[in-house]
């Protein structure tokens, strides 16, 4: 009698990376991430370091984790990473949360991003609610709520080692492998049941960001978002001043389009948009109407003030790098204090076409000059007046011009 060898393949252990701020795309991600490990009742190692993001995106995020049918890991990695703002709500909310050496934790205190300025008392109502938030989920995972409401009111932050005394975190990995072998038999709870992580013989599979992922995360990032703008609107400027070309007008057309979608996901003031545009409208008029100054300054300084108050937020990781601000500045105006400079110097320039550019050419008599004649000037032949009689082959001015007849006298030697 044959027995049968029956081979069970074990599922993956996946790891989503979550490396900057949070913003849809990467609730979106990680969300996806987490659906994708359940579909094959996997464990999720979610590799983190960010600076913070939107308390919209953070909440998607922790949500699912909380939610999950299988383990989450939150792996705050490389050395020098960092879970701050949002990201201690994420790693709290993990099954497991474990830190690489040189990493650090906390500082998650609201800061109002996308709000207006608010009073103490809406101050207080903000943070209380993040209190609380914080709260419950480090409850609920059996860590230390007293130092979680601390990361909120008082931004503490501490060290890898802090929170596994602290009680903030499970383990300390010095990589991935280590990771892994750390958790094989950990017992996690999961909804309505427990559950022991088995890692050993697992293949470990990274789940990569989609294209429109990574593209629409990108957007997320002020710095392009203010670069994308820029080009739209000089762009279009371009376009209408030289209708027919097309490209500038297409390409800015695209830029704006990206720069508004941007502004969806970032906390915009609408006046710093309002400056930006209108410093446009000044370096278009000083090029078409010279002030030869005023103008082309004034369109420097809006587009300086609104850069700088473009982005609505006191976090950080959201504002305009103050460098791509000056340089953005230095190139518009460099490049329309250069057009008011070619425009100033051919209004002096003296001109060389038409009627007035003829005056002042030297030519040579063709017919003898005796009130009337012909001469040969720029290799053209001219009907000319003189009040002077002038011999065949003398040279001679050009004075005037009264129609197709030149007004000459002789040249002097």
């Amino acid at each position: 009698m044959l027995g049968l060898l029956v081979l069970v393949s074990l599922s993956p252990i996946y790891i989503a990376k979550i490396d900057g701020i949070i913003e849809p795309m990467a609730a979106d991600y990680s969300v996806r991430c987490i659906n994708v490990a359940e579909n094959e009742d996997s464990p999720l190692i979610i590799e983190l370091d960010t600076p913070g993001g939107l308390d919209e995106a953070m909440r998607e995020i922790v949500k699912a984790e909380l939610n999950a049918s299988v383990p989450v890991i939150v792996y705050v990695t490389p050395s020098g990473a960092r879970a701050a703002s949002a990201g201690v709500f994420i790693t709290l909310a993990s099954n497991i949360a474990a830190m690489t050496p040189g990493t650090n934790i906390g500082a998650a205190h609201p800061v109002g991003i996308g709000q207006q300025k608010v009073d103490e008392e809406m101050v207080e109502k903000v943070v209380n609610d993040a209190v609380a938030y914080i709260r419950s989920i480090a409850e609920k995972r059996e860590r230390n709520a007293d130092w979680a409401e601390k990361a909120v009111r008082q931004s503490v932050s501490v060290t890898e080692r802090e929170a596994l005394g602290l009680g903030i975190i499970d383990l300390i990995a010095d990589s991935r492998e280590e990771l892994i072998s750390l958790i094989d038999g950990m017992e996690v709870e999961l909804p309505g049941r427990k559950e022991t992580i088995k890692t050993e013989g697992r293949e470990v599979v990274e789940i990569p960001q989609t294209l429109r992922e990574r593209f629409f995360s990108k957007l997320a990032n002020p710095n392009l978002a203010y670069i994308f703008l820029i080009l739209g609107i000089y762009g279009l400027i371009l376009e209408f001043s030289r209708p027919g070309t097309f490209i500038p007008g297409v390409v800015g057309a695209i830029c704006l389009l990206l720069a508004f979608f941007a502004f969806r996901i970032l906390p915009i003031n609408y006046a710093g948009l309002g400056l930006i545009v209108l410093s446009a409208i000044f370096f278009v008029l000083e090029v078409l109407t010279p002030t030869y100054g005023p103008l082309a300054i004034g369109g420097v300084v809006s587009l300086v003030l609104g850069s700088m108050m473009l982005i609505r937020s006191e976090a950080a990781f959201f504002q305009i790098s103050v460098p791509l601000i000056i340089t953005t500045a230095v190139l518009i105006g460099g490049f329309f204090v250069f057009a008011l400079g070619m425009a100033f110097r051919t209004m002096r320039r003296k001109p060389t076409t038409g009627d007035k550019g003829i005056i002042g050419q030297v030519g040579r008599v063709k017919i003898r000059i005796e009130g009337e004649g012909v001469v040969s000037v720029l290799g053209e032949l001219w009907n000319a007046e003189s009040d002077e009689i002038i011999e065949e082959g003398e040279k001679v001015e050009v004075i005037g011009v009264e129609g197709l007849v030149l007004k000459v006298k002789k040249k002097e030697h």
